[in-house]
């Protein structure tokens, strides 16, 4: 079995539903978002706790269905492939389950307390930007659904909190950025 077809070998890849560009903004978004899956598989493997091993894994499947909704074309989008509110609920209820564990100080702190928590601030950064190029999708006239664009928002914040349980898990305290 080849791995490989040589379509893209003009520059081209495949949408479903169309040929585009593989410098398309849908394939950065697609690209950044895959990116960002594969991050939080690496945080994942390191991490200790096993809520955040749990809820990485169910972020990992919302974010393969996100992609496969924003790989559609609008006209050949089949309704099954709706991201639903419902994963937007559950991502707000574990962030503030996980948020209720542990203590912030109220400034910016420094990534890189644990192994683990310097994986998932990677994959957080990560996800913001495959956030911001799905947003500026919508910005050039792409139709999304406002609910994708939810629960990536959402999604840092899970990830920033998920650190913070590992750092904690890992005996380390968040350090501030500024020095007083």
């Amino acid at each position: 079995m080849q791995f490989y077809t040589r379509l893209g070998d003009d520059g081209t890849t495949d949408l479903l539903g169309a040929r585009v560009a593989k410098d398309d903004p849908r394939i950065d978004a697609l690209g950044s978002l895959d990116e960002a899956t594969s991050a939080i598989g690496l945080a994942r493997s390191m991490a200790a706790d096993g809520r955040v091993r749990e809820d990485l894994v169910a972020v990992q499947r919302d974010l393969y269905r996100i992609m496969a909704e924003l790989a559609f074309t609008p006209e050949l989008r089949p309704a099954a492939y709706s991201f639903a509110q419902d994963r937007v609920d559950w991502l707000e209820a574990e962030t503030d389950a996980m948020a209720a564990s542990v203590d912030l100080p109220r400034e910016f702190i420094l990534p890189g307390e644990s192994t683990p928590g310097a994986a998932l601030d990677v994959a957080r950064t990560v996800t913001r930007r495959g956030e911001r190029q799905v947003v500026a999708l919508v910005h050039t006239g792409y139709e999304v659904n406002p609910t994708i664009i939810g629960y990536l928002n959402r999604l840092s914040s899970l990830l920033f909190i998920a650190a913070r349980v590992e750092d904690r898990a890992a005996g380390g305290q968040p350090q501030r950025a500024k020095v007083r």
